[in-house]
């Protein structure tokens, strides 16, 4: 890459080496809380900015050679530092190494022009080695039957999907096996990221983040898990309630992220009634945690794997069902049957209706407004049949906690309904 450093006295090369030396910055401070590491926030600057400079020489050269001797020297140079001085907990040292050397080739992608991706790395990077015990535990404490549902997603999402015909069959030329199974891989990836962060953070890190990963695997079951514990740990009551309302205010969030790969034109819509919900739900969710007792004991809820093989196939059954019915009800009874299939969809799984209404929308068979009206309806609908939970399970007095946030949420979505 021939950049501005080619004219003049190379100042415009600056914002890159300023970014290279934040990047190792961020990935140094983490590395310097560790004792056994032996590089840290200086080292892990310099070699960054190291690589920066590598891949300018190369660029100015024309040749590739600058940058590979630059990367053989600093792999020289710290498993030297490691073979010469060991560390007492007999630590081999190749986390750091490894990361080192991605500093290096990050440093290396931002002279490239390859800055946002190099950042996003960084953080990801950083994140990976921060949350190592977590890791560690999550790894130590995941059981048999986790490890064989995770290999058969990653088998029937890269092998099985790939070979599914992707062309439109069926009534109203409205099933795609490639088209449905895509969508089982959605949602559940989505579950499955869910189910991973929520076992990996435990509940060190509190309520919020409890809700927030508890709602991506499961809102309907993480409400059904905190209304039964609200109910019988009475000092825990706030809590659960908390959980129970941040699992469903991430569900909108769910939503939208789904509707942003399936059907990218609905958002411009989709954003203000679903967002509504969500900024109405936080404001309530942010004064309960205000006046919450911090010190409760937390609760860990006990979820099944959404990526068992079993329960992918119950989602693509069910999003099938729902699809065609869906597209019956629209061909006899217009958009009103298709509001009453949201209703009662809703009232167990949101995602086979969105989807339904998503697809639908692609065929041309919806409108933009009919397919968010179906949308607010179903999130309604489970809203609603989570309160119903609440009440009955949880008891009047988890009910009242629960009430104002649950109200929030749907004043929110209707008032975005009426502005649409």
């Amino acid at each position: 890459m021939d950049t501005g450093f080619l004219q003049g006295n190379g100042i415009e090369a600056l914002p890159q080496f300023l970014t290279s030396l934040a990047i190792g910055l961020l990935i140094g401070l983490e590395r310097e809380r560790n004792p056994s590491a032996k590089a840290g926030l200086r080292t892990f600057a310099l070699v960054t900015v190291f690589g920066t400079l590598m891949a300018m020489l190369s660029s100015k050269t024309g040749s590739s050679w600058m940058l590979i001797a630059g990367l053989l020297a600093i792999t020289g140079m710290i498993v030297a530092a490691y073979l010469n001085t060991p560390t007492e907990e007999n630590d081999p040292g190749t986390t750091t190494v490894v990361a080192l050397l991605l500093s290096y080739g990050l440093g290396g992608m931002i002279w490239y022009g390859l800055s946002t991706l190099a950042v996003m790395l960084a953080i990801g990077i950083t994140a990976l080695l921060y949350f190592k015990p977590e890791l560690r535990g999550f790894t130590q404490r995941l059981a048999r039957r986790d490890l064989v549902a995770v290999l058969q997603f990653s088998v029937l999402t890269f092998i099985v999907l790939p070979i599914l015909p992707d062309q439109n069959s069926g009534p109203y030329n409205a099933f795609n096996p490639h088209q449905a199974w895509l969508m089982v891989v959605l949602i559940s990836g989505i579950s499955l990221a869910g189910y991973a962060a929520l076992h990996v953070v435990g509940t060190r890190y509190g309520a919020p983040l409890l809700g927030l990963f508890g709602g991506l695997t499961s809102s309907t079951a993480t409400t059904l898990i905190y209304a039964k514990h609200g109910k019988t740990n009475l000092a825990a009551l706030n809590l659960a309630a908390s959980v129970i309302v941040i699992a469903s205010m991430v569900l909108p969030l769910r939503l939208l992220a789904v509707s942003a790969v399936v059907a990218y034109g609905t958002l411009a819509s989709l954003i203000p009634v679903l967002g509504l919900g969500l900024l109405f739900g936080l404001v309530v969710a942010l004064y309960n945690w205000r006046k919450m007792d911090k010190a409760s004991e937390l609760y860990m809820p006990e979820t099944t794997n959404p990526a068992e093989l079993h329960t992918a196939i119950g989602f693509g059954l069910l999003y099938v069902a729902v699809l065609l019915i869906s597209a019956w009800m629209v061909d006899i009874a217009g958009s009103q049957g298709l509001y009453a299939v949201a209703v009662a969809s809703g009232l167990t799984d949101v995602d086979a209706i969105v989807l339904s209404s998503l697809r639908l929308f692609n065929l041309g068979q919806l409108s933009e407004h009919q397919t968010i009206t179906s949308i607010a309806l179903a999130f309604l609908s489970n809203l609603a049949f989570k309160f119903g939970m609440v009440v009955f399970i949880g008891g009047r007095a988890l009910a009242r906690q629960v009430a104002i946030g649950f109200g929030a949420i749907a004043f929110g979505v209707l008032f975005g309904l009426f502005l649409l």
